[in-house]
């Protein structure tokens, strides 16, 4: 349900089908936002394994992690719960930016904070991270860089460490087929070339520009101006020590930490502005339909529905079997017709009746009539069926911002202010981001 199904609408992983496990992100009831990481079914046979590992996973909770918040382990199913970060990855924002390339202090900080998240790690007794690269780091409301948890536990019980090419990929691991603690410290090491260059860069290459002193060729021209020699050959000079060959001769955590922190520049700005996002915090100016839903105004929530009509049933998957074409076909459609004729006329309990007619013969899916269905429910005084009927809506059409406001109506109507709100915020996201595209 959180997921609407593992609707294709709600993948968030970026690296396609490739990938055997695949992100989605979600909803819980209580409006809270969160990623799910699905296995595939060959991936965590043994069931207390996986339990295991996701519960001391579960157990970290740091500010700079995208923290673990469940898992589920049912039948072939093997889920994991986070926190949601709506800013995307590390990897679109150094390689695939759209407006602005990632600023040198941006990418300083996500240095640090990728720093002190292993530290955190190491000191819990979880030094472990399995492929480290830019898709692992993400972005939270406030434009924060985060480590994902997921890469915490291992890609699957194969025990197989790096997905990534072979060229990004620790020595030792190569030769051994085991992570340690040093080889996160390598993968670090490949991430601030990353952030030096903007671009994935193999590390043997990179050495050899480094031993040449061509820093100029590591540095992305898109900096030029931003930051002096110094900081530059002083991150250079940090990588080319987290990827020396011998492991025991690369830095720790806590030496990274402190390496780090003097190069740190604009730190009284906050990250949403040097990133150039639109800060988590604030709303977002709200829409007509949005001002309704937070008066509680039902009556101009009725006449902005009934306006609309049916046009959004357009962009949801709607079901039709071979009885469509049957006489039961024009029953179905009778009962819509008139729970739409009750709906115009504000018989709020007729339109129900009728509208749940056309719902529980279930041959067509329709999102507008679950939504007209919610919004009679919550003419008649029923705010929880109402809630569960935009929760249908947003099942069946995920990206569907009526469907979010009308939760935020019900929500309100149920005196859950906090949860209200983060409904509304997400309609109006949803819905700003419809009116950008359209």
């Amino acid at each position: 349900m959180a997921t609407s199904g593992f609707s294709v609408e709600n993948i968030v992983s970026e690296h396609g089908e490739k990938a055997p496990n695949v992100v989605y992100k979600g909803k819980l009831e209580n409006q809270r936002r969160i990623v799910v990481k699905r296995f595939n079914r060959s991936s965590w046979p043994d069931a207390r394994q996986f339990l295991e590992e996701a519960r001391t996973v579960g157990q970290l909770r740091n500010h700079r992690l995208a923290n673990l918040l469940g898992c589920c382990c049912e039948g072939d199913e093997r889920l994991l719960v986070s926190e949601f970060m709506p800013n995307d990855t590390l990897a679109k924002h150094l390689f695939h930016w759209e407006t602005q390339p990632m600023k040198w202090a941006m990418r300083l900080r996500v240095a640090l904070h990728l720093a002190q998240a292993l530290e955190y790690c190491a000191s819990k007794g979880r030094a472990l991270y399995h492929d480290l690269n830019a898709y692992r780091v993400v972005f939270d409301d406030e434009g924060n860089p985060r480590l994902s948890c997921f890469g915490l536990m291992k890609n699957s019980i194969d025990g197989k460490s790096y997905s990534t090419n072979l060229a990004f990929t620790p020595p030792e691991y190569l030769r051994t087929g085991r992570v340690t603690a040093e080889s996160v410290i390598y993968s670090f090491g490949t991430l601030l070339l990353d952030l030096l260059s903007g671009k994935h860069i193999p590390p043997s290459h990179a050495l050899d520009l480094i031993r040449d002193r061509n820093i100029q060729m590591l540095s992305d021209s898109c900096l030029e101006g931003q930051f002096a020699n110094d900081d530059g050959t002083e991150l250079v000079r940090l990588a080319s020590r987290c990827l020396q060959y011998e492991p025991r001769e690369r830095p720790n955590p806590k030496s990274l930490v402190a390496a780090l922190i003097p190069l740190q520049k604009d730190t009284e700005v906050p990250s949403h502005e040097l990133m150039g996002i639109q800060d988590g915090a604030a709303a977002l100016p709200l829409s007509p339909l949005g001002e309704a839903c937070l008066r509680m105004d039902l009556t101009a929530i009725h006449e902005i529905l009934e306006k609309l009509g049916y046009k959004d049933d357009e962009g949801a998957a709607t079901e039709l079997s071979f009885q469509m074409w049957t006489n039961q076909m024009q029953e179905i459609l009778n009962s819509k017709k008139k729970g739409d004729v009750a709906f115009r006329h504000k018989d709020f309990r007729a339109a129900t009746e009728f509208y749940s007619q056309f719902i529980n013969i279930g041959t067509m899916v329709s999102p507008t009539v679950h939504a007209r269905r919610s919004l009679s429910y919550l003419l008649s005084d029923m705010p929880q069926e109402a809630l569960n009927d935009a929760l249908q809506a947003q099942a069946i059409f995920p990206i569907w911002h009526i469907a979010s406001y009308l939760q935020a109506a019900a929500l309100l109507t149920m005196g859950k202010e906090n949860e209200a709100k983060a409904a509304l915020k997400e309609a109006s996201t949803l819905e700003n981001k419809r009116n950008t595209n359209a």
